[in-house]
Parts: structure tokens; sequence; C-alpha cells
């Protein structure tokens, strides 16, 4: 089956009842026809639900449509993108060990790397993502892991997967990517070596500014270290949220064909404004990495950022002008929604770090929705205007 087609036909078994649409299962435990029955369940030597922090039909029909959709073995949600990205970090790292991690990530995944994993002795080494030639040489004998985000969140910066996986299997590391910003309609990952792919489902996958929700995908051994760590420490998915993500995806290819082609447009028409100082798209032939963008992505994604003449008082004046434009952190949704990220995402970050990834004070970052593109267009201009 194409992807379109496996987004909506793959399904979890019908009840009894024979419903088209898979129903909610809202109940926290499952009962058994006998103690037999229980103890294979919990042996694993027998399928069955136990319990919903960890087992539930509407969780594991989620799973099984990402898992195809990525092209892997196994998937596991949770509660949060964040909740992934933790989850895939914490199943394989312990005291002592070292990440390699490019330094263009979202705001909180950078804190995770700074903040938390120090207390428990894991530390990490930031990497340029446009030099990936000189990874190697910060990779050490306790490096177990290779961490990045493409396109990035929120300076679009694109990375060679082919050249990182070749990497990370030379040295037998774990490749993880972050790939919430393209989907799994507009790139796989493991095609180029990935091992553990993360999504923030809240974004493009719900689409509507829903849900909380996340996902992490590989296979089948990696992904039972995540399950055996959500099922202990419980960043659980609730059964409604995982059942409105699997309806999601099912609308997910014409849903990113839209927030593409819009992106495209804008980029393309604020080029040229005056106000504007730089315009960034990974489609655009002016970014630095088109070339690789067009080779492992479909298309270009839905976020447009680009940089304002003035600086903060220019980006903040920006946005207090929209008219139609949402203001929110959040992004992914049918609603076009803009955003400061020097101030907001990552007002927490270095200010340093922030330049190295090109977060400068007048950035502005552009989920791009699915309304009319001329609707769009008009607001931004009366707004630069």
């Amino acid at each position: 089956m194409k992807f379109e087609t496996k987004a909506i036909r793959l399904q979890h078994k019908r009840t009894q009842e024979q419903e088209h649409s898979t129903p909610i299962f809202p109940t926290s435990s499952f009962v058994f026809d006998d103690a037999q029955q229980m103890a294979a369940i919990f042996a694993g030597e027998q399928e069955g639900n136990i319990y919903s922090r960890f087992s539930n039909p509407n969780l594991k029909e989620l799973e099984q449509k990402m898992a195809s959709l990525e092209g892997v073995e196994r998937a596991v949600v949770t509660a949060s993108g964040m909740a992934a990205v933790f989850s895939s970090i914490m199943a394989f790292l312990s005291a002592g060990e070292h990440i390699i991690a490019s330094r263009a990530l979202f705001g909180s995944s950078i804190s995770i790397f700074n903040n938390w994993l120090p207390k428990w002795g894991i530390y990490c080494t930031w990497v340029d993502p446009n030099n990936i030639e000189d990874w190697e040489k910060e990779i050490l004998s306790t490096t177990k892991m290779i961490f990045v985000e493409t396109p990035s969140n929120p300076g679009l910066d694109i990375i060679d997967l082919e050249k990182v996986g070749a990497l990370a299997k030379k040295h037998d590391l774990l490749f993880v990517v972050d790939n919430c910003f393209a989907t799994p309609y507009l790139q796989q990952p493991a095609r180029f070596g990935a091992d553990i792919i993360t999504h923030s489902a809240t974004k493009f996958i719900d689409g509507q500014g829903r849900v909380l929700g996340g996902i992490v995908c590989g296979n089948n051994e990696l992904m039972d270290a995540v399950y055996r760590f959500g099922r202990n420490t419980g960043p659980s998915l609730s059964p409604f949220n995982a059942w409105i993500l699997s309806k999601s995806l099912e609308t997910l290819a014409v849903r990113m064909d839209r927030h593409c082609a819009n992106a495209l447009t804008l980029a393309k028409a604020l080029q040229d404004h005056p106000a504007i100082s730089k315009v960034n798209y990974p489609f655009l032939e002016s970014h630095p990495a088109h070339a690789i963008a067009k080779r492992q992505m479909k298309q270009g994604g839905g976020v447009v950022t680009f940089e304002l003449k003035g600086g903060l008082s220019a980006g903040q004046n920006f946005l207090n002008r929209l008219n139609l434009i949402s203001l929110s952190t959040n992004l992914g949704d049918t609603r076009t929604i803009a955003t400061h990220p020097a101030s907001t995402s990552h007002a927490k970050v270095n200010k340093e770090d922030c330049l190295a990834v090109g977060i400068t004070d007048g950035l502005i970052r552009v989920s791009v929705g699915l309304e009319h593109v001329d609707d769009l267009l008009e607001d931004i201009q009366q707004a630069l205007d």
C-alpha cells in the first residue's frame, strides 16, 4: 500500500459491533478470561491488553500506523513530543556516557542536554549542524549516541542524514533523528541510517492544535527498551489523544501538500521585501542546504522563517500588527501561526548559542497553515508596511 492508503486503512481490528471507524477505549484496565490467560499476557506469551498506562487498543493502532509510515518495525507513543525525546535518550544511556548533538535543536531539547542529563552523569558535546566533517573528532570512547533535528526548529537547518548515518554506523553509535517538522510523509530518516525517530505528534500529525502526543519509532529491540522505560516511568498517552492522532494521520498527506505549497509561495514572495534581510526555507534555492533538502525530503515543509531588519523591536512590532495570523508558540496547525523565537522558545538559551544557529532578535518563525495563501500574504504585507 502507498503512504496515503496505509495512513487510512491500517486500523485496530473491529469489535463485534462491526464499526467502520475505530472506537475510543477509555478504560484504565482490562479483564481476563481466567488466571492462565492473565499469566500468559503478563509473561508476553499471548497478545492482550493489561493496563492503559502502557497498553490500549487506541495506542496500538497509532503505533502500528506510525511504524509503517516511517518504514520501521515498531513505534511507542508518549504523552508529548518532549516525553518522546526524553524516552529516546534515557532508555539507552547510563551515567558516564556521552552524546553528540547538533546545536540546532528545539529549546526544550537543549535544556534536557544542558541542565538535566548532567545530573545523571550524562554529558553532551554540541556540534555545528552545517559542518559534519568535524563531528568525528568529537567522538569519545564513552560516546553512545548522535542526536539531530532536521529541519531544525526554528532555524530550518538541514542535516545530511546519509552522511551522519554513515558516521554513526562506522562508530557503532545510536543515531536519533527528531523528524517533527518533516513528518514521515516528507522524510523517512530510517532510509538514511537513523536508528530511532522521534516526533512531537502535537504538531503536524495532529494538525489542528487539539491534543498533545509524542512518538518514538525504530526496530523491535530498540523500541522494547523505550516501551519498558515508558511502562515503568509513565509518560502515557491517553486513549482519546491516541484516537485523535490516528484519525489525523488519515489526512496528513493532503494537509502537508497544502502546508508545503503555501509555505513555498510565501517564502518566494517575501524574498525581495525591503524590510526583510533574509528568508529561510529548505526548498528555496538560496537555502545553503537546498540540494540536501531536495535529496532527502519530498517537499520543503510547512515552516518559513525570515529575519527582519531592526532586530527585537521590529520583530515585536511586526507580530503586533498581524490581524489574521495567530500569535502562538505552537506549530503545524490548520491556522497560520507566527512567533518570535528569541523571546519565547529560545529565550533561556545562551545568546551566543542562539546566534550560532541563526536565531537573531529579528527572526520570525511562521508555521504556514491551510488558509488561502493570498490572505496570508496580504496580512504579512500590511504588517510589514
